[in-house]
């Protein structure tokens, strides 16, 4: 059969987006997610998400990663699924829709000092930090590894990356890595190694909110970190309750239509 599909980027972040809103795309295996997604012999994507129908959401997200494996909250993707939303004729002042780590919300707003829409995705709030001597673990969505340290941009994330997702402390699950550099007061440097992907991503929404927050600067309160990455930039916006606990946590950054067309499956 033919599908219709839709290719859009958050950050560099990319995805293969189709509309399944009258369930007439079926249920796709493995190998054929991975094969749309392969950068040689597909479109070519970091991951592929359906729109899907839920009662009481104005849309459900589908993820999958790039390997074909059903996976857990993607933040870029969720807020390419909104602006898809919004450009197949969903206009909302907001948008709840529902995902593999349940509800969330989001709007469309304009960036601070200049004219470009943004989405902000509200993430779900995170409870646990697990501390270690120089790293953290976290669940923003997605269980993400985070290590600060200096001269992030000559690491050899891929390599470094797998080392620490393959290694024995996450052999049950997999971990996806963060490489975080303090560039300021309030702004970071992150390098994201995702799993599903198993290599470096341009960016990495749910990673870059696990680095946001375990750079908090305030000891409770609002924060707004900005963020860096080898994609664009993103600011994460949350209130620190503690050193443990997080609320109210948006993701905002740009998500952008980059074209469409017909695959054969």
């Amino acid at each position: 059969m033919e599908i219709k599909f839709y290719k859009y980027q958050g950050t560099g972040n990319d995805f293969v987006l189709v509309d399944n809103r009258e369930s007439n795309i079926p249920t796709l295996d493995v190998k054929t997610v991975k094969n749309i997604c392969d950068r040689n012999f597909g479109i070519g994507a970091d991951g592929f998400i359906q729109l899907n129908t839920k009662e009481g959401y104005d849309f459900e997200m589908v993820y999958y990663n790039a390997d074909g494996s059903e996976s857990t909250m993607c933040g870029n993707g969720g807020r390419c699924m909104v602006q898809f939303a919004h450009d197949l004729g969903m206009l909302k002042s907001e948008y709840k829709f529902w995902a593999i780590d349940g509800e969330h919300i989001a709007n469309m707003t304009t960036a601070y000092n200049s004219n470009d829409k943004i989405v902000r995705l509200k993430m779900q709030d995170v409870h646990a930090v697990d501390k270690h001597t120089d790293y953290a673990v976290l669940n923003t969505g997605s269980p993400h590894y985070v290590k600060i340290q200096t001269d992030v941009r000559h690491l050899n994330v891929a390599e470094e990356g797998a080392a620490i997702r393959y290694s024995k402390a996450f052999e049950d699950s997999g971990v996806n890595v963060n490489f975080v550099e303090s560039t300021g007061p309030y702004s970071i440097f992150v390098r994201t190694y995702e799993r599903g992907v198993e290599a470096e991503t341009l960016s990495c929404g749910t990673g870059v909110t696990a680095a946001a927050l375990l750079c908090a600067h305030n000891d409770r309160g609002f924060n707004e970190v900005q963020v860096q990455t080898n994609g664009g930039k993103l600011s994460v916006e949350f209130d620190k309750i503690d050193d443990d606990n997080f609320e109210e946590i948006y993701l905002c950054g740009p998500a952008k239509f980059v074209f469409s067309g017909v695959i054969k499956i």
